[in-house]
């Protein structure tokens, strides 16, 4: 089993110091034990690690993102008329989000879609939506994060865990400790066939902060990046409160019980960033 990932890779030109060493779980393996162990490692050290044997065969994934390319490419007109509104979801237009707003100066360098499972509107799992494709047009865009210019702002998920799958173009970086000054951001190199995991702010909460959320951010080189990233989320009526296994009398529970939707609007009034 490779059980770490990263570290000695050489990716865009990318110093390999800068490279985070993520634990690598394999599904395919019969030595569930191991497994285990360093799933909860990584859950532990950062919340991101990659999952690869998980079923998904590359070639399905090339066509998924071939049909990505071929909906960016359209017509910017084309394109706006699948706009997304508060009544659908669907195209998100390049600078229109700001995932770090206290330190940009412009919205996101990156185009969306946001796509879901079609269902009534009153049906329970029409408030379960995933994210589509993400596009990170070429067009000499480069960040500059001392400039406050990113491919994706700085933010953590605040959903339960996201998988990603990207192609291989690097751009994600982590910073393991936000608290941390200077800020440290690692490198986390596309690895093929593999999904990128990480850990939301729910599941820190549930867990008392002993498992992490971590910021994360995108920074565009230049060349064209697609991603493709599955936001998994309690339902919003759900109850978030701290499991009984992750409190005692002397850690008790560092946040109020609450609804995931009202967790979720205080965290997108305050930002995704605070735990």
């Amino acid at each position: 089993m490779n059980n770490k990932a990263g570290r000695n890779m050489k990716n865009d030109g990318i110093d390999s110091a800068n490279i985070s060493a993520l634990h690598c779980i394999d599904l395919s393996s019969p030595d569930i034990h191991t497994s285990v162990s360093l799933l909860k490692q990584a859950c532990l050290d950062s919340g991101f690690f990659y999952v690869v044997n998980h079923g998904i065969s590359q070639e399905f994934m090339d066509e998924v993102f071939a049909q990505s390319k071929k909906l960016f490419d359209l017509p910017l007109e084309e394109k706006m008329k699948l706009l997304r509104n508060e009544k659908h979801r669907g195209y998100t237009p390049s600078l229109d989000e700001h995932l770090d707003p206290d330190n940009q100066i412009n919205g996101d360098y990156k185009e969306g879609y946001y796509i879901g499972v079609e269902v009534p509107e009153d049906d329970p799992e029409a408030q379960r939506p995933f994210y589509g494709s993400n596009v990170w047009p070429t067009a000499g865009k480069l960040s500059d994060p001392s400039n406050g210019i990113f491919g994706a702002g700085a933010h953590s998920d605040y959903g339960l865990i996201t998988l990603l799958a990207t192609d291989d173009v690097s751009g994600l970086q982590i910073c393991k400790d936000k608290d941390a000054k200077p800020q440290i951001w690692e490198y986390v190199p596309p690895l093929k066939s593999a999904f990128v995991v990480n850990l939301g702010d729910m599941l820190e909460r549930w867990s008392n902060g002993v498992f992490r959320s971590t910021l994360h951010r995108v920074l565009a080189n230049g060349q064209e990046r697609f991603s493709i990233a599955y936001f998994m989320e309690p339902s919003h009526d759900c109850l978030v409160e701290c499991l009984p296994t992750c409190q005692s009398k002397v850690n008790p529970p560092r946040q109020k019980n609450e609804s995931f939707l009202y967790a979720k609007m205080k965290m997108e009034y305050l930002g995704s960033t605070k735990f």
